[in-house]
C-alpha cells in the first residue's frame, strides 16, 4: 500500500464490509474509504447479491484493489475488480460474445432470448447495473457521475465516455462519493 493511501488525507478510512449475502475477498486494505462510501457500497452490493440470488448460506464474493489517483487519495473512491472470482474484464468479453451472438439471431424472439439470459447470468454486467441504478453516486460540479466501468458507453450513465477514459475502467468499476 503506497504512503499516499494511508496518510493522504485526515477522513478516517474504513475498509468496505462484507454484507449478509456477499462478502469482501480482497484483503482490507484494499478497500480502504469513509465511512460514508462504505455505507453506500454496503447497501447497494447487498441489494446487488440478493437480487442476483446470493443468501447468507450462498455469499457472492467481490474484490477490490486499491486505486492511486483523484478521489482514491482522499477515501471517496472504491475499485472493484471481480465478482463471483470471476474478472470484470472477463464479464465484459462474456457479454460482448453474447451480444454478438445474439445479433447474430435469426428473429427477434431468439435475439431477446439470448440477451435476456445473458442478462440474468453475466454477474459482471448485473453488478455494474445495482451500482448505476441504486448508487447515490459523486457528481463534481462540471463532470460526469462518479460511475465508470467496462459497461459505461452501452448502459451509461455517461455514454460520451472518452476512449482513454473507457480504455482506463475496461477491468473494473470505479465508483465515488
Amino acid at each position: 500500500m503506497s504512503y499516499d493511501a494511508i496518510f493522504g488525507s485526515a477522513t478516517p478510512r474504513v475498509p468496505v464490509p462484507s454484507g449478509r449475502a456477499y462478502r469482501v475477498d480482497s484483503p482490507p486494505e484494499n478497500g480502504l474509504v469513509t465511512a460514508e462510501l462504505a455505507s453506500e457500497l454496503n447497501r447497494v452490493l447487498e441489494k446487488f447479491a440478493v437480487d442476483a440470488g446470493f443468501s447468507e448460506t450462498n455469499l457472492v464474493g467481490i474484490f477490490f484493489k486499491p486505486g492511486v489517483v483523484g478521489h482514491h487519495k482522499c477515501g471517496r473512491a472504491a475499485d472493484i475488480y471481480a465478482v463471483a472470482g470471476v474478472g470484470l474484464d472477463r464479464w465484459k468479453e462474456r457479454w460482448d460474445e453474447a451480444i454478438a451472438h445474439a445479433s447474430r439471431a435469426p428473429n427477434p424472439e431468439a435475439k431477446r432470448r439470448i440477451t435476456n439470459v445473458e442478462r440474468k447470468n453475466n454477474l459482471g454486467w448485473r453488478l455494474y447495473k445495482a451500482l448505476q441504478l441504486y448508487g447515490r453516486w459523486a457528481q463534481p460540479y462540471g463532470y460526469p457521475i462518479q460511475l465508470f466501468g467496462p459497461w459505461t458507453r452501452t448502459e451509461g450513465p455517461w455514454n460520451y465516455i472518452g476512449d482513454r477514459l473507457l480504455h482506463a475502467h475496461r477491468d473494473h468499476i470505479h465508483v465515488a462519493k
